[in-house]
C-alpha cells in the first residue's frame, strides 16, 4: 500500500537556507509547526534528498520516549521552499489508488496503533528506542473501500479541525493569564496606582515609581551565594543530603519529584542549607532568572552551583523582590546582560549589581498580598484551560479511533455527539 517508507536525511543545519527541514519538534498532530523548522544546507535538485517531502506525504517520529509515534502529515510548505524530514523522522507515502494517505495518516495515528507501535515495532531500550522501518513495513492496515476511506478522512478532517481550533484558542487564553500576570506585577512594582509625586527610576525598562521608594542594588537588602560544585565524587558519601537543581526550580514553583543527592559534609552544611523564604534564582540553564521561594517543607535542603540563593539580610521581602525579578526577565533585561554566545547565565556578579524599585516594607507586604491573591486565581484558570485541553486531546483521539475502526456510519454521524461521555 506504500510506496516509500524510509527515514529522512541528516541535515546540515543553517540559519538560513534553500531547504526547509522538518525534525521530531516540527512534527505535530496537529500540523507542522513551522516555526521550530530548521533550514539544511544544499546545492542540487531537492527532489534528490532522501526525505523530501510531497504533498501527501505522512510523517512518523522515529526515535526517543515520548515523541516516538507522534504521526503528522504534509500538506504543503508553508512558503515555496522545499522540504525535507530529517534523519528522525520516518516518510510514509501510499500507493493513492489503493489506500488514501489521509485515511493512512488517521489510522497511523490512532490509539490501537500507538499501542501496536510500542508492542511491536520498536527497538532498543530506555531513551534510545527507535521505530524499526523493516517492522513498519510489515505492519498491517485495514483497508475499507477508497470511497469509504476519503468519506472517513472528510469527516475527520472537518471534526479534528474543529477540535484542534477551539484547542488553539484555549493556548491563546492560556497565554493571555500568562501574559496580564506579568503587566500586574510589572505596573505593581512601579507603583502605577500610588498616587503622589513621581520620579524618574533611572532604570529605562522601568520609567517612574513613585518619589518615596528606593532604587537600590540587590546586594543593598540581600546576600546572593551561589550553591555546591556537582562533580561524581561529591555523589556518594557519609553526608548525602537532598539539593535542588535548575530543573526543580520552575517559576513560583519548585518540582519536588525528582530530588538529587550529593555529600554535604558538617562544615558545608551552614553554607548550602536552605531556609524559608530564601529565593532561588536560575543562573543558567534554559531559563536563566528563573526563580521561586523555598518554602522550607523538607528540614533539610541544599542547592547546587548552578542556582543562586538570594537571603534577605532586612525587612525588604523576597517575594517583593521575586515578582521583580519575573517582570525584569519578561522583558529581556537578563538575556541583553548575557553571554548569548553560547548560553545565557545570570551570574552573581550580574545579579548583585541589578537595581530594582523598593517602597517601604509595608507597602512591599500589601502589593505582595494582592499580587499573591491575583496568581492564585491565574493558577486556578490555568488548570481549567489545561483539563479542558486534556480533555479535548481525549476526544479528539477518540474520535479517530472509533471512525478509522467502523464504529458508526460517518456519513450519518455528527462529531459533537460521536462519542458519548468524552
Amino acid at each position: 500500500m506504500t510506496s516509500v517508507v524510509n527515514r529522512g536525511s541528516a541535515p546540515d543545519y543553517i540559519d538560513d537556507g534553500p531547504v526547509r527541514v522538518v525534525s521530531q519538534a516540527a512534527n505535530q498532530l496537529a500540523g507542522i509547526d513551522w516555526s521550530r523548522s530548521r533550514f539544511h544546507s544544499f546545492t542540487g535538485n531537492p527532489k534528490d534528498l532522501k526525505g523530501c517531502l510531497r504533498t501527501g506525504d505522512i510523517l512518523v517520529n522515529s526515535t526517543g520516549t515520548g515523541t516516538l509515534g507522534r504521526v503528522g502529515y504534509f500538506s504543503g510548505s508553508v512558503d515555496s521552499r522545499p522540504c525535507m524530514a530529517d534523519g528522525h523522522v520516518t516518510l510514509v507515502r501510499t500507493r493513492d489508488c489503493d489506500l488514501d494517505s489521509r485515511f493512512a495518516f488517521y489510522w497511523l495515528g490512532s490509539a490501537p496503533f500507538y499501542e501496536y507501535i510500542y508492542a511491536a515495532l520498536i527497538v532498543g531500550a530506555t531513551n534510545q528506542i527507535e521505530l524499526n522501518r523493516d517492522r513498519l513495513r510489515d505492519a498491517r492496515i485495514p483497508v475499507p473501500p477508497l470511497g469509504e476511506q476519503r468519506r472517513i478522512a472528510d469527516f475527520l478532517d472537518a471534526e479534528t479541525s474543529r477540535i484542534d481550533q477551539i484547542v488553539r484558542i484555549r493556548r491563546d487564553q492560556l497565554a493571555l493569564v500568562d501574559s496580564s500576570e506579568v503587566s500586574r506585577a510589572f505596573d505593581a512594582i512601579r507603583g502605577r496606582d500610588v498616587g503622589g509625586q513621581r520620579k524618574e527610576s533611572g532604570l529605562p525598562w522601568l520609567g517612574s515609581v513613585p518619589e518615596a521608594w528606593r532604587i537600590a542594588a540587590v546586594s543593598y537588602s540581600f546576600d546572593v551565594e551561589l550553591g555546591k560544585m556537582l562533580n561524581q565524587d561529591r555523589v556518594a558519601g557519609e553526608y548525602l543530603r537532598p539539593y535542588l537543581r535548575v530543573a526543580n526550580v520552575q517559576w513560583d514553583h519548585l518540582d519536588m519529584e525528582s530530588l538529587a543527592y550529593m555529600d554535604f559534609p558538617p562544615e558545608e552544611q551552614e553554607r548550602y542549607r536552605l531556609r524559608a523564604g530564601d529565593l532561588l534564582v536560575c543562573e543558567g540553564g534554559s531559563w536563566p532568572g528563573r526563580a521561586a521561594l523555598w518554602d522550607g517543607s523538607i528540614n533539610e535542603m541544599y542547592y547546587q552551583k548552578a542556582l543562586h540563593r538570594i537571603r534577605a539580610r532586612g525587612n525588604d521581602l523576597s517575594r517583593w523582590l521575586y515578582y521583580c525579578l519575573l517582570v525584569a526577565e519578561r522583558l529581556g533585561v537578563f538575556a541583553v546582560q548575557g553571554n548569548t554566545s553560547t548560553m545565557t547565565h545570570l551570574t552573581r556578579e550580574q545579579l548583585k549589581p541589578q537595581r530594582f524599585p523598593f517602597p517601604d516594607p509595608g507597602l512591599q507586604a500589601v502589593v505582595v498580598a494582592e499580587l499573591d491573591s491575583a496568581h492564585r486565581r491565574d493558577v486556578s484558570m490555568k488548570s481549567l484551560l489545561v483539563r479542558q485541553m486534556e480533555l479535548l486531546a481525549e476526544r479528539r483521539q477518540s474520535l479517530i479511533t472509533a471512525a478509522i475502526t467502523g464504529q458508526f456510519d460517518v456519513s450519518t454521524a455528527s462529531g459533537r455527539n460521536t462519542i458519548q461521555g468524552v
